[in-house]
C-alpha cells in the first residue's frame, strides 16, 4: 500500500512537470498517464507543429526499463517495419515466423505517428495487437506486453476500412495550437527542465493491479446509464465495449487522486471517450458535465470554455474589447465570490482567477495603448 502511494505521488510529479513544459495540455498529459495504467490506447489529432510527438517522447522518458517503439506510418509501410522481418532460419524449416525483437509486438509503449496511413498489409495484425494485445506469429498467439498504443494524426480518417482502427483508441484528443498569449509567451521563453522522476514498468503494473480494487458506487453506475440514455436520444451510440472500458479509466482516475472509490467528478474524463464524430464533441461534453460536476466545477469549466471565444471577440474592435473587459470583470467577481465561499476549492479556483486576471490586464493595456 505504501509503495502504491509513493508511485501515485511520482505520477503526480511527472504530470506537474510535463504540464509546465507542455502548456494547455493538462488533460492530454493526464489521459496518457491514465491510459498507461489502465492499459488502453490514446489518439492525438491535430495539425503539424502542435507538439504531439514531443509530448509523447517526454512522457516515455519518465518510464525506466521500458521497450519503446515509435514509427511514422506511410501508405508504403511494410509489415517487416512494424512487426519484424521473417526469420530466415525458421523459413528454411517451413515456418513463416517473424523476428519481433525491437518491434511493436514486444514494446511496452508504442507511438504510431500518422496512424491512419496504415495500409491493408498491416491493418489486420495491427487491429488485433492494439485491441487484444496478441500477435499471431506463424499461427501461434503471442501475448504482447503493450501497456498503451498512442496514435497521432494530422486529420481524421476518411476511409471506411480505418473506422475499426479509430475505434481502437479509447481516449481521443484534439490537439490545437496554444491559445492563451501568456502560455504562448511561456512556451517561447522555455526553461522548464525535464524532471528526473522515473517510474518503472513494474510500478505501472502494480498501479494497474491496485486500480482493480477501486470501488465504483451505484450512484456513478446509474449516472453512466443516464449518460448512455441521453447520448442515445442525441443519436450517439457508443459501443457496450467502450462503456465497459470506461470503468478502468474511472478506477485509475480515482486511484491517482488517492481515493478508494470513484466519484462523479471522475466522469469528466469520458468527454474525451464517448464521441465518434468531431461534431459530437460539444454535445458529449455538455451531457458529461451535467452528470460529473458540482456547481463550482461546472462554473469553472464554463468560464474556461468561454475564454478563447471571448478573447477572439475582443480582437474585432474597440467596442468589442470594452465589452470583453466588462465581461472579464464580472467573471472575476464571480470567481472571487466562489473562492470566498469555498476556500477548500482554492487549488481549483485560483488558477482560473489568474488566467482571467492576466487576460484582463492584457486587454486593458491594449485599450490604453500600453505595450507589455
Amino acid at each position: 500500500m505504501q509503495r502504491t502511494k509513493e508511485t501515485v505521488k511520482k505520477i503526480g510529479l511527472i504530470k506537474e512537470n510535463l504540464s509546465k513544459k507542455f502548456l494547455e495540455r493538462e488533460d492530454i498529459i493526464e489521459g496518457i498517464l491514465i491510459s498507461l495504467i489502465a492499459n488502453t490506447n490514446v489518439l492525438l489529432i491535430g495539425p503539424p507543429g502542435t507538439g504531439k510527438s514531443a509530448l509523447v517522447n517526454s512522457i516515455v522518458k519518465h518510464i525506466s526499463n521500458s521497450q519503446h517503439f515509435q514509427w511514422l506510418l506511410t501508405r508504403f509501410t511494410t509489415p517487416e517495419e512494424i512487426f519484424g522481418p521473417v526469420n530466415l532460419k525458421e523459413l528454411e524449416n517451413g515456418k513463416y515466423k517473424r523476428n519481433t525483437d525491437n518491434k511493436l509486438p514486444l514494446a511496452d509503449v508504442a507511438f504510431l505517428d500518422e496512424v491512419f496511413k496504415a495500409n491493408s498489409a498491416i491493418l489486420n495484425s495491427l487491429l488485433t495487437l492494439i485491441n487484444e494485445r496478441v500477435f499471431y506469429n506463424d499461427g501461434g498467439a503471442e501475448t504482447s506486453p503493450l501497456l498503451s498504443v498512442i496514435g497521432a494524426s494530422n486529420e481524421y480518417p476518411e476511409d471506411e476500412e480505418l473506422g475499426a482502427l479509430f475505434d481502437r483508441f479509447l481516449l481521443r484528443y484534439e490537439v490545437d495550437y496554444i491559445g492563451e498569449d501568456q502560455s504562448f509567451l511561456a512556451m517561447l521563453q522555455g526553461g522548464v527542465a525535464q524532471s528526473k522522476v522515473l517510474i518503472s514498468i513494474e510500478e505501472i503494473n502494480e498501479l494497474s493491479e491496485a486500480a482493480e480494487f477501486i470501488n465504483i458506487p451505484a450512484a456513478v453506475l446509474n449516472s453512466l446509464i443516464t449518460v448512455r440514455q441521453e447520448l442515445k436520444k442525441e443519436g450517439m451510440r457508443p459501443s457496450d465495449r467502450r462503456f465497459r472500458q470506461c470503468l478502468n479509466l474511472l478506477r485509475v482516475k480515482a486511484l491517482l487522486d488517492d481515493r478508494a472509490a470513484v466519484e462523479p467528478k471522475d466522469l469528466l474524463i469520458l468527454k474525451d471517450v464517448l464521441w465518434e464524430e468531431p461534431e459530437q464533441m460539444k454535445d458529449v461534453q455538455e451531457i458529461i458535465l451535467e452528470h460529473a460536476t458540482d456547481p463550482i466545477t461546472k462554473m469553472l469549466q464554463s468560464f474556461q470554455n468561454d475564454a478563447n471565444e471571448l478573447w477572439t471577440y475582443a480582437q474585432q474592435g474597440t467596442q468589442e474589447s470594452i465589452e470583453t473587459i466588462e465581461k472579464y470583470k464580472r467573471i472575476l467577481n464571480e470567481l472571487q465570490d466562489a473562492l470566498k465561499n469555498n476556500p477548500n476549492r482554492e487549488s481549483e479556483i485560483k488558477p482560473v482567477i489568474e488566467q482571467f486576471s492576466n487576460a484582463l490586464r492584457q486587454l486593458t493595456n491594449v485599450a490604453l495603448g500600453i505595450s507589455n
